[in-house]
């Protein structure tokens, strides 16, 4: 039989340390994690010295909107995007509009890579966007959903917060067809208001660019 809820699986970008402890190198924070504790995206968490993404196949959010609602006004315009999302986020914004997923439980339906693919094609979308939260903490899901989708001729976006590190761009480039980066101010305020740092937000931009993203 066909599995019917998610499972963990186990992540990429992380690190094993002694004492079953690990680093977790996805995003900036590089959060060092004890066992049976997850990162600060509650996402992902260290169970027996491994880490693992807690929402591969369980997103919290799936809808159909209009491209220009990403915002995206340049990128096939006129058309619509299958949105996909999971609950936590790499940040904490004072101000987040969805923070009822974004900082809240951690829950969500099973939905597979492959059922993604089908709800897109269903749909008669040609765009599956990552968005709502931060689609880096569910990067391995994310990541799985987007190669599926260019063997279809599907295209694949991304609205983020940019707190991403290098390698994890790398291998998600030639998947990317377009992104949003959502830079929300200066640094006092990323400090203030987010937990966070422009300065990264920054670098990630420049990477993405330099992959004709």
């Amino acid at each position: 039989m066909e599995p019917t809820t998610p499972k963990p699986k186990e992540a990429l970008f992380y690190e094993k340390l002694s004492d079953k402890k690990v680093r977790c190198l996805l995003c900036p924070r590089k959060c060092y994690i004890t066992e049976n504790l997850t990162g600060f995206c509650r996402a992902r968490k260290n169970l027996k010295g491994k880490l693992y993404s807690l929402v591969y196949s369980k997103p919290c959010a799936l809808s159909i909107d209009p491209i220009e609602k990403k915002p995206l006004f340049h990128f096939l315009p006129g058309t619509r995007a299958l949105s996909i999302a999971t609950c936590g986020c790499n940040l904490s914004c004072a101000f987040c509009q969805n923070y009822k997923i974004s900082q809240g439980e951690i829950l969500g339906d099973f939905v597979p890579p492959e059922k993604v693919i089908e709800l897109a094609k269903e749909h008669k979308v040609k765009t599956i966007a990552y968005t709502y939260t931060e689609p880096t903490i569910f990067y391995e899901y994310a990541l799985d959903i987007m190669k599926l989708a260019k063997k279809e001729g599907l295209k694949n976006i991304w609205v983020s917060d940019g707190y991403i590190n290098k390698n994890p761009i790398k291998k998600l480039a030639p998947y990317l067809d377009a992104i949003n980066i959502d830079i929300k101010g200066p640094e006092r305020l990323y400090s203030n208001l987010c937990l966070a740092s422009l300065k990264p937000v920054l670098e990630s931009t420049l990477e993405y660019k330099k992959h004709n993203i």
